[in-house]
């Protein structure tokens, strides 16, 4: 028996990395449709719930680094720190260390909100992933990390050979 055949064969025995990143990418799209279903219903888009959230939990922080925080663009990060200063949630204040750097805080109104938000979120990404035990999950969280990290380190590899021109294209 060939060994593409072995390892198709019976449930759960798939183990090449296609098949693996894409029940990774599958299980990651379940899971942030009920987020981005949930954050919805906080009358507040994703950006805005992942900028109040980092804050809530990190302090305030410069913008730029807020934006690396959530993941957003120099551009993105501005309009949703505009868009939450709108509305009351946050303030942009002059930072004391970096006079060229401003610090988003939240404001009184803002940490309410995102308080309650938040709980609400946690809740309904407990149910979400109600069908793993606490010992799957404390697994689940190590194995993650351990694949994230090595991917990672695989890429900057790949990037650095690309940069010094040792990687040749391959042809398909």
């Amino acid at each position: 028996m060939a060994k593409e055949t072995q390892i198709r064969q019976g449930f759960n025995s798939d183990v090449r990395g296609v098949h693996l990143w894409l029940v990774l990418w599958k299980a990651a799209r379940a899971l942030e449709a009920h987020a981005r279903e949930n954050v919805k219903t906080l009358g507040m888009c994703s950006s805005d719930f992942g900028v109040l959230e980092a804050l809530l939990h990190k302090g305030p922080l410069p913008v730029s680094t807020l934006g690396v925080k959530v993941l957003l663009t120099s551009g993105s990060i501005t309009t949703a720190v505009d868009r939450l200063e709108h509305r009351g949630w946050v303030k942009r204040r002059n930072d004391a260390n970096d006079r060229r750097a401003r610090v988003v805080y939240l404001t009184d109104s803002g940490r309410r909100l995102i308080r309650k938000a938040f709980a609400d979120h946690e809740q309904v990404m407990e149910r979400a992933i109600s069908a793993l035990v606490p010992r799957e999950r404390r697994v689940l969280v190590g194995l993650l990390r351990k694949l994230g990290r090595s991917a990672e380190e695989l890429l900057k590899k790949r990037r650095m050979e690309t940069r010094k021109g040792n990687h040749q294209r391959r042809k398909i």
